[in-house]
């Protein structure tokens, strides 16, 4: 079975996070799918829109803890690592459909997306420090320019989940519908923005992420080397040695 699922619809690339048995939870074979994918739809000209979405009951739990603690020191051609600094340089559109549970990457990867619609069921979360570890991609400057400071530290620091209503009150989304709805809102959005003049569309793009903050490159290089230090730290081991036994 494909842990991503990658197929055309029209002008729209849809990928389709499969892996339900596990949450969705994300691994490097899936990080390097994902990369491949999102690769080839900046190169295709006939791709005018990407669509990422989960299924109706999650969107992703984040990463696979044991593939993510077994998958070596973190580096630039670490999947993960270049999925990350892969999302800033989209020249496509994103189009996210989240239902369910959007963890860690989960939730930070909406804040590279361009149009981002949720089911009543979302919950999302920023679980890093209760994990201990920090922020990761561009959240810690993305997140305080989409909500302020006071909000972003507490959904940074006490990392505790939201719900949709909340997102949307920030910011995080676009709209709100239902679970058997999302998937199909998502798409129709996805589609729209594909029948635009894909030239302007894409210089649009590039025009709105002008007021993304100047420091984003090197936020994300400062939190990929505090994420690699705490990711060794026995701290962060035994916290998630704690959390994977409750498990």
């Amino acid at each position: 079975m494909d842990l991503l699922t990658v197929h055309r619809d029209d002008a729209v690339m849809v990928l389709t996070l499969n892996r339900p048995d596990k949450r969705n939870a994300l691994t490097q074979q899936m990080y390097s799918a994902l990369c491949q994918a999102l690769e080839q739809a900046e190169q295709d000209e006939s791709i005018h829109a990407v669509l990422l979405q989960g299924d109706t009951t999650c969107f992703t739990a984040g990463n696979d803890l044991n593939d993510f603690l077994s998958s070596g020191p973190l580096t630039a051609d670490t999947p993960v690592i270049r999925f990350l600094h892969l999302l800033p340089t989209l020249t496509k559109p994103l189009v996210a459909a989240v239902s369910g549970a959007a963890v860690g990457i989960g939730t930070t990867v909406l804040l590279h997306c361009d149009l981002i619609y949720a089911s009543t069921t979302s919950r999302f979360q920023l679980p890093f420090v209760n994990l201990g570890l920090v922020p990761e991609a561009g959240s810690s400057v993305l997140l305080p320019a989409l909500c302020g400071y006071p909000r972003a530290a507490e959904l940074l620091m006490l990392g505790e989940p939201f719900d949709a209503d909340t997102a949307l009150q920030i910011g995080l989304i676009n709209a709100i519908t239902e679970p058997d709805q999302v998937l199909t809102l998502a798409k129709e959005k996805a589609q729209a923005l594909a029948s635009r003049p894909p030239k302007a569309l894409m210089a649009t793009k590039a025009l709105l992420k002008q007021s993304r903050p100047a420091n984003l490159a090197r936020a994300m290089a400062a939190e990929l080397e505090r994420f690699s230090e705490h990711l060794v730290s026995d701290e962060t081991r035994s916290v998630i040695a704690a959390r994977l036994a409750k498990r």
